[in-house]
């Protein structure tokens, strides 16, 4: 993991350990596109770079706003978050439903720990997915 890059995974974990289904990846976008294809809703969780606070939680509908590119940069792929959901609005791939949560990270080194700010987010974050798919 590289530190704060590391956030969707703990997201992940915790939504597993409450028996609700998440997958992990680190793909690129066109890997991210085949992953959604075929899903009525997907929530995706990344790290974010903004200049808002370290662990400030993000909330974007996919479906309706733009997402801003620039909250993704500290990503290694080339072909990113926003680059694959401008592409598959463009092809109309996007699945009926895609929420994407971005989370403010700082400290994106290989093999650094979350901060102890982006950690408090995974919770907050994790009951606000609860409250997306709640019935």
């Amino acid at each position: 993991m590289r530190g704060d890059d590391g956030v969707g995974a703990a997201v992940a974990a915790q939504l597993r350990a409450d028996n609700i289904e998440a997958f992990d990846f680190d793909g690129d976008g066109a890997e991210l596109m085949e992953m959604w294809a075929h899903q009525g809703q997907v929530i995706l969780i990344d790290a974010a770079v903004s200049g808002a606070p370290l662990g400030t939680v993000h909330r974007f509908d996919a479906n309706s706003d733009v997402l801003p590119r620039n909250f993704f940069r500290h990503s290694s792929h080339q072909f990113g978050v926003a680059e694959a959901v401008e592409m598959a609005r463009v092809l109309d791939r996007l699945p009926r439903n895609l929420i994407i949560y971005a989370i403010e990270g700082h400290n994106f080194n290989l093999g650094a720990p979350l901060s102890k700010d982006v950690e408090l987010a995974v919770l907050d974050t994790v009951d606000r997915i609860k409250a997306d798919i709640a019935p």
